[in-house]
């Protein structure tokens, strides 16, 4: 019997790599729009950060969501994440 792989990815705020079901997908799409993509399946660019608010701060603060998703991404964006990110974790 042979193991199937896991896709493993690599958080943006605290570096760990993890099976890639245990994080949230922060995606880029059309027009530079940034959401959360809690399926991990839809088209766009995408970053991986762990499902909690210290990670997410820490991603933040070293820019790490900015260079992976290649683009700006301004203070009102952060705070509809951050806001998302809680509704998520409270689940």
């Amino acid at each position: 019997m042979t193991n199937k792989k896991i896709p493993m990815r690599q958080c943006v705020g605290c570096g760990e790599m993890k099976e890639k079901r245990e994080l949230i997908r922060v995606l880029k799409i059309a027009e530079n729009e940034i959401v959360l993509d809690e399926t991990g399946k839809k088209n766009g660019r995408g970053a991986y950060l762990c499902r909690s608010a210290e990670c997410f701060k820490k991603a933040k603060k070293s820019k790490g969501l900015e260079r992976s998703l290649k683009t700006a991404i301004p203070e009102e964006i952060y705070e509809k994440l951050q806001e998302e990110m809680e509704r998520i974790e409270t689940r």
